[in-house]
């Protein structure tokens, strides 16, 4: 999709309005509705969508006026932000420059700006970034891949993620560079700092002939695009490292299919072929790790995985689940280091490239 054409859809919005007004109708707005009760899983993609409801925000309501000004208002702002090319902002940044909008526009939490940008989102059915509206940049790429973008200053750079003293910081003009050139034939995408530091410092790159990703705990939305677009842009299989316990796994499974918070936009985030490699539950057992005792919480959180349908009809996914309540026991990627710095890249993963029949070990 063009800046072009974002452009013209935003444009849209607002003339739906003007059409409204010139034919002397209540103007008016619809919009996706995202709350659960439109929530539809799509059983080809194994993610969330959104179903057919929406919501009509009208001026012919007082209790929507407000909001519906608001989100032309947003609208127009991001029009102008992608027509200028240059400039981002992120969703905090918004909501204090609606400061300058005066009291009947401006928000009062952001909260509220932050659902209109979502609303936004709904309607067009693509992620904030495309609007130029960021989150907090947040992960990081390393290996031999070379891309190309444009910098703050509109300048076309070149770089070589090995070129980085820790990889390339993960940003909206990251997630859409151009892939100029690679020989890699994965991509490691590694839930902790640390762990991503020690597949660094070992060497894994050029040992397993990967790119490497920092997801930084759970992705950003401009690291999930950019894993995305690894797998389908260049066919490479992307495998998944995370801790043991259920939040590690479905960090996992967000990158795969997507969260029912963002089910509007899972189509364009979602990596649907991407493997979770582990920190499995079975590993606990086998590799006698140090371990800390489930939460309440983690108790809670496996059984409400149990019935989430992304996980129902998973064999391997319902095992490892039940060995975690069994156990009571959840455990860390760093606990594998009781076996010294070498053993995740000499033993550990290649055992599991092995078992997920990765390039290179089938």
């Amino acid at each position: 999709m063009t800046k072009k054409a974002t452009v013209e859809e935003l444009k849209t919005i607002g003339k739906s309005v003007l059409t409204d007004i010139k034919n002397v109708d209540i103007p008016k707005l619809v919009i996706p509705m995202r709350s659960t009760s439109n929530l539809v899983f799509d059983k080809n993609n194994s993610c969330y969508v959104l179903g057919n409801k929406t919501l009509i925000r009208s001026g012919g309501n007082i209790r929507h006026i407000k909001k519906l000004a608001q989100f032309l208002k947003v609208a127009a702002f991001c029009k102008d932000l992608v027509k200028g090319e240059k400039r981002h902002v992120t969703k905090r940044e918004l909501y204090y420059i609606s400061e300058s909008w005066g009291p009947n526009l401006k928000f009062n939490e952001q909260p509220e700006s932050d659902d209109i940008i979502e609303d936004i989102e709904a309607s067009l059915s693509k992620p904030s970034e495309d609007i130029k509206i960021i989150p907090n940049p947040k992960g990081a790429i390393y290996g031999n891949i070379t891309l190309r973008f444009k910098n703050p200053k509109g300048e076309t750079m070149v770089i070589n993620c090995l070129n980085t003293a820790d990889g390339q910081q993960i940003g909206p003009r990251t997630a859409e560079a151009e892939f100029v050139k690679t020989d890699a034939d994965k991509v490691i995408a590694i839930e902790t700092g640390g762990m991503y530091n020690r597949l660094i410092e070992e060497n894994a790159h050029e040992k397993f002939n990967a790119i490497l990703i920092n997801l930084g705990g759970q992705a950003s939305r401009s690291t999930r695009r950019i894993i995305k677009r690894l797998n389908e842009e260049l066919k490479l299989p992307v495998y998944l490292f995370v801790d043991s316990d259920p939040f590690g796994m479905h960090i996992a499974m967000v990158i795969k299919s997507g969260s029912a918070k963002s089910a509007h936009i899972n189509k364009r985030l979602a990596t649907p072929p991407a493997q979770w490699l582990g920190v499995t539950a079975s590993d606990i057992i086998q590799y006698k790790l140090k371990t800390d005792k489930m939460r309440d919480l983690d108790i809670k959180r496996i059984k409400e995985l149990q019935n989430d349908p992304r996980y129902k009809n998973n064999k391997r996914l319902q095992k490892e689940l039940t060995i975690w309540l069994k156990l009571g026991k959840k455990a860390e990627q760093q606990a594998l280091l009781k076996y010294g710095f070498k053993f995740v890249v000499e033993k550990y993963l290649p055992e599991k490239f092995r078992e997920l029949k990765a390039p290179g070990f089938r």
